[in-house]
């Protein structure tokens, strides 16, 4: 009987593989992943794939693998994947939830707090030794005690971030639960994006949206970059129309829209949301147990349903 053969399109944590390579062959990636053609060729063989956020697992990729049987996305987002195809072969699909929620979820306080006490501007300025010392009125942020947390997405994510909100004081609306959409941006002074990324979800955030938030609210997005149209953001930062955002993903990663970066007022993180040593080793050790239990003739641990 021959031994699975398993490709890993980007590095993983070394401790993390011995499981599966007790039971496969394994092919892992740099961490760059390979280019496009290379990892079409690698995965001829393959009857599994360890993908990443960053990796697209289309329809040719698919199809390059006849004796594909699981795809383990190491992410919650599977947007990557061409479920359908996947689908069509009997191929099984599956993410890694749970796991990264807490880590997302303090991971979007920080931002809120950074943009609302205007932590990331104030460490430029000093930096840059422009810093003249202390005075009453010098770069005041915004107090969340009393004010309204907005939410879109109630996932396991939207509801940790709705929980840590009782220890700022603050109020909890979840968009479509509690208020409507347009409700949530017209009364909300911090939104916090945690929504999976769909046709329906795209560009959720876009100029129509902005228009109708405070011009004293705050935009917070650690779900998926193409949710917020960031050109429009850009645009009504320009304009005016809200006091700042903080962003962890962007529409066309690595790049982030030129224009962002030239607002103070907006703090821009490299997509690290999920990024602590518990949780991206857990993500991947959950993508292998999934890998492992499915070469085994067994359930998945976490399908993509």
């Amino acid at each position: 009987m021959s031994v699975p053969h398993v490709v890993i399109t980007r590095r993983l944590p070394a401790r993390t593989l011995a499981p599966l390579e007790a039971v496969a062959s394994v092919d892992v990636g740099p961490s760059e992943g390979w280019p496009r053609e290379e990892l079409r060729a690698r995965v001829t063989g393959a009857d599994a794939i360890i993908s990443q956020l960053t990796d697209r697992i289309g329809g040719e990729i698919i199809d390059a693998a006849p004796s594909l049987k699981v795809i383990a996305n190491v992410a919650v987002g599977y947007d990557n994947i061409d479920l359908a195809a996947a689908r069509a072969r009997n191929i099984i699909v599956t993410n890694t939830p749970d796991v990264l929620t807490n880590a997302v979820a303090e991971f979007t306080w920080a931002l809120i707090l950074a943009v609302t006490r205007r932590v990331a501007e104030g460490d430029r300025l000093v930096r840059r030794g422009a810093w003249k010392g202390w005075a009453l009125d010098f770069m005041p942020g915004m107090e969340l005690a009393g004010k309204q947390l907005g939410i879109i997405g109630r996932g396991r994510i939207g509801r940790a971030v709705a929980q840590k909100a009782a220890a700022f004081g603050m109020r909890v609306v979840f968009a479509k639960h509690d208020v409507s959409f347009d409700e949530l941006l017209v009364g909300s002074d911090i939104i916090s994006i945690h929504t999976p990324l769909s046709d329906g979800t795209r560009h959720l955030i876009d100029r129509k949206a902005l228009v109708r938030m405070k011009r004293s609210a705050y935009l917070i997005n650690t779900s998926r970059g193409p949710v917020v149209d960031e050109e429009a953001l850009a645009w009504a930062l320009d304009q005016g129309l809200l006091a700042g955002a903080a962003l962890d993903v962007y529409e066309r990663e690595p790049d982030v829209h030129s224009a962002l970066l030239t607002h103070e007022n907006v703090v821009l993180a490299p997509h690290l949301g999920s990024a602590t040593r518990e949780t991206r080793t857990a993500m991947a050790d959950l993508a292998v147990r999934n890998v492992v239990e499915v070469l085994a003739g067994r359930p998945p641990v976490t399908p993509v349903s």
